[in-house]
């Protein structure tokens, strides 16, 4: 077999949706598994969605996600250009669109708007509604169609499909997928604008640039009848098919576009690693021999076999997304964490805190990043809470036993000099043992009064490390105005 080659070719109208993030990652994958070429290939053909600056956003996520490509419209790998507007402009596709005119496979259409929406519609095999083409001006003579041309009527170029008879193409993933020819649209090659529609570049472009392996949504299945129709009649190789399940929500519907973690920006703003969502992306309709789930990108292409794809629906399910991209967190390096969680902690604590100690606490407690913000906030300031908080079964405490645990332990630590996790931890041990009390004891009202909540990242200890001496004293005092009612 041929050296393996793969592409993948958004089209720049947007941000890049998460079936489109898969359908990179898997293209990739097959091509880094396998030692071949993987091509980025823009396929800029639909000029009314056109987004100038989405073509940025492609780049940036790409290099985000590291899906380095080995040729694109960046790095020229003799099968240029890869931007098909700059191919368009060339002449290339209206080249072989005359081709297949010239064979009898094509032929120049003329029909109007007005003409167009009177045709009649059917149900195909599968129950969906189809509007085929009728073939109106496949019997204008060659004579008709130049005088057509030569008086400037609007065109465009259709394929042209037999009525009888079946096509049959063949799926990685699908199998054998059969269709009647009668369902098969004379689909339109070049758009009256003189531009090819997105079904006909993308054949002309996978065959010459060497494309091997075609992965997609299987939202193609149903086009891939005429792609092999234009393989034949151009007597080229067709490539191995690999369509790639539908993914949808919760609710087992499509992934909208809509929906509010549909894109890779998307997720990446609400405080998900990049790292976390390739390989969460990864694992939407493929699975490893071993049910593994955590994989570096490096991982995935030693591990990755697109034959165990599912025909089965994926669902972006957001809490396992979530648990994911908290183990990614925790195993994450210090200092990196830091640099991500500054922002959200800058947003909540003002005060001159050591930002470190804060993001070290929260680092294996958090699933986004954004849960930052309410896992910290009572370092700017106490919240209000009620003294219900103080009781505590486990720890056989309640609201008046804590009061006179504070009030006892307070002189303890106004002569405590260094007031760091460690050194505070070991004065309150020993004070817990010099009177007999269990250290959980201790602990839960000193977390609860220099806290004010039921739940913190890091104990008492921990937090009055953050805090240091004088606000963490303060706060106890506090603590003890309120549990006395005063």
């Amino acid at each position: 077999m041929n050296k393996v080659r793969t592409r993948f070719a958004p089209s720049p109208t947007g941000r890049m949706h998460v079936g489109n993030l898969r359908t990179a990652l898997y293209a990739y994958l097959i091509a880094r598994h396998e030692g071949g070429d993987f091509i980025l290939r823009v396929e800029d053909t639909d000029q009314e969605r056109f987004v100038a600056e989405a073509l940025d956003i492609i780049y940036r996520t790409m290099e985000k996600t590291g899906l380095v490509h080995d040729e694109g419209p960046d790095k020229d790998g003799g099968y240029g250009p890869y931007v098909q507007s700059e191919r368009t402009a060339s002449g290339l596709y209206l080249k072989y669109a005359k081709q297949l005119v010239e064979q009898g496979d094509a032929y120049y259409c003329f029909c109007d708007k007005e003409r167009l929406a009177s045709l009649k519609t059917s149900v195909s095999s599968d129950g969906t509604e189809i509007v085929n083409y009728d073939k109106h001006c496949l019997g204008l003579s060659k004579e008709e169609v130049e005088a057509n041309l030569a008086a400037g009527k609007p065109w465009v170029i259709r394929l042209n499909v037999p009525n009888e008879g079946t096509t049959t193409f063949h799926d990685e993933i699908y199998g054998d997928i059969t269709v009647p020819n009668e369902e098969l649209d004379d689909m339109i090659l070049i758009k009256s604008d003189g531009y090819p529609t997105y079904n006909f570049a993308n054949v002309i472009d996978d065959h010459l640039m060497e494309i091997t392996h075609v992965v997609r949504g299987n939202e193609y299945l149903s086009s891939a009848p005429k792609y092999n129709r234009l393989y034949e009649a151009f007597g080229w190789q067709v490539p191995v098919y690999v369509h790639c399940p539908l993914i949808t929500d919760e609710n087992h519907k499509k992934l909208s576009k809509r929906c509010g973690h549909s894109s890779y920006e998307d997720l990446l703003e609400q405080g998900f690693v990049s790292e976390a969502v390739v390989n969460f992306v990864a694992l939407l309709g493929w699975c490893p021999d071993d049910n593994r789930e955590i994989f570096s990108l490096e991982e995935l292409v030693e591990a990755f076999d697109y034959r165990h794809m599912s025909k089965s629906p994926a669902v972006f399910d957001t809490v396992k997304l979530k648990w994911m991209n908290g183990e990614y967190l925790k195993a994450m390096e210090s200092e990196r964490f830091y640099e991500m969680a500054k922002p959200y902690i800058e947003e909540v604590v003002t005060k001159d805190f050591d930002y470190k100690k804060i993001a070290a606490l929260v680092k294996t407690r958090i699933e986004v990043l954004p849960d930052i913000r309410e896992q910290i906030d009572f370092f700017e300031e106490v919240p209000e809470y009620d003294v219900s908080l103080y009781t505590h079964k486990k720890m056989k405490t309640d609201a008046e036993k804590s009061l006179a645990l504070l009030r006892e332990v307070l002189p303890v630590l106004e002569t405590q000099g260094n007031f760091d996790n460690d050194a505070l931890f070991e004065t309150l041990k020993a004070y817990a043992g010099e009177k007999g009390y269990k250290i959980g004891y201790v602990m839960w009202p000193l977390r609860t009064a220099v806290s004010g909540k039921q739940n913190t990242p890091g104990g008492a200890t921990e937090i009055m490390d953050v805090l240091g001496k004088e606000e963490s004293l303060a706060r106890i005092r506090r603590a003890i105005e309120k549990l006395a009612g005063e």
